[in-house]
């Protein structure tokens, strides 16, 4: 690694980006821990480098961050380097955390998108092809269960996307948002509720979604993960979250020790 590379890396600590390595496990051999999720696109652009062609996202997510960047043909390309993208994604995407997708898309380090989510932010992409400011499209397949996403692979069919994009691509960037496990309260929606363990392990590890997740941890090159404490229930709520999450994400999916 070369002094440039070095500096992109420290200028990553400095914004609350922890690297990981997942050694042993099956999947992804890095992995990238951070609090608000447009952190993500600096660590795909760490995970990626520079060249070579963008990968499939497969996230899991309360919400489907798919709103447009207000000035997407300012991206970044991934040819400009890390630093660049982690400092536009810092300064200028916006602080509600849900146009980095698209922005991924307009650097080059996303191509096409899976994304488990069931709440859509107000603003969102509706459509199932984005093309970017330099022409390039984008399948953007969406499912609210991983247990939906599995069913593409115990009922395949020619015309199943999720296992299309999936076997479209060469390499997987995993991404999870920690408030993909949490609900909000039917008494108050101001108020967020973690789920327990229990509830954590049956949505990631349904019955029979083996088959999907050996094709998404088979082609799977790193693992980013927001904690956003803010849609978790705050500081205390979410360390918890974390906790329990991990268990079953790092220890059970990934079969690593957790972090």
């Amino acid at each position: 690694m070369n002094s440039k590379d070095d500096d992109a890396l420290r200028h990553l600590r400095l914004a609350g980006v922890v690297r990981l390595g997942l050694g042993g496990g099956r999947g992804p051999k890095d992995a990238y821990v951070f609090d608000p999720h447009r952190l993500a696109l600096p660590a795909w652009a760490c995970a990626l480098g520079d060249a070579g062609p963008p990968a499939l996202l497969v996230t899991l997510d309360r919400h489907l961050d798919i709103v447009v960047p207000e000035r997407p043909a300012d991206m970044p390309d991934r040819s400009a380097g890390l630093r660049a993208l982690d400092e536009h994604a810092r300064w200028r995407l916006d602080v509600r955390n849900y146009d980095h997708i698209i922005a991924a898309m307009e650097a080059n380090l996303v191509g096409d998108a899976l994304i488990i989510a069931r709440t859509r932010p107000r603003g969102s992409f509706a459509g199932d092809t984005y093309v970017d400011t330099r022409g390039r499209s984008h399948r953007i397949v969406s499912v609210t269960t991983v247990d939906r996403a599995a069913e593409a692979y115990l009922h395949p069919g020619p015309t199943d996307a999720v296992r299309d994009v999936l076997e479209a691509t060469s390499a997987v960037l995993l991404d999870v948002d920690l408030d993909c496990f949490t609900s909000l309260s039917d008494a108050d929606p101001t108020t967020v509720l973690p789920w327990p363990k229990s509830v954590i392990r049956e949505f990631l590890l349904p019955p029979d979604s083996e088959p999907f997740w050996d094709a998404v941890l088979g082609k799977a090159v790193a693992l980013t993960l927001a904690r956003e404490p803010h849609h978790c229930g705050g500081l205390l709520a979410s360390g918890e979250l974390f906790r329990d999450v991990a268990e079953v994400l790092f220890r059970e999916l990934l079969r690593v020790e957790p972090p």
